[in-house]
């Protein structure tokens, strides 16, 4: 099922047409759901890096202009405590995803 949803070459009337869907290395194609998530994860995962830094950046840009107004203190070191909770969340869902290829010979490597 699998590989008719992501066929790379499909044959018709004896003419192969090869579709345009490489790994980043261009050399093997896609062929399985597994490949596609291997090529994307390390763009959600720097993605979810720049939407931290500028939640880290938000924060303290209110935090500075809060004028010790407790409200705004109060919102500002939420934003940044949820900046490092997001940090710390997803170098743990890095980690596991790696631990867990790792156990079962997905062919990664930890670091």
């Amino acid at each position: 099922m699998t590989e008719r949803l992501l066929a790379q070459c499909v044959t018709i009337s004896g003419q192969t047409i090869c579709g345009p869907a490489m790994q980043f290395d261009g050399k093997t194609r896609i062929s399985t759901p597994a490949d596609l998530v291997n090529q994307i994860m390390p763009f959600v995962y720097g993605f979810s890096l720049v939407v931290l830094l500028f939640v880290f950046i938000w924060g303290g840009f209110d935090l500075m202009t809060s004028r010790g107004d407790p409200a705004k203190l109060k919102t500002a070191r939420a934003k940044i405590t949820s900046g490092i909770i997001g940090v710390v969340l997803l170098a743990l869902a890095f980690l596991v995803t790696q631990f867990i290829s790792q156990i079962f010979g997905l062919g990664t490597e930890l670091f």
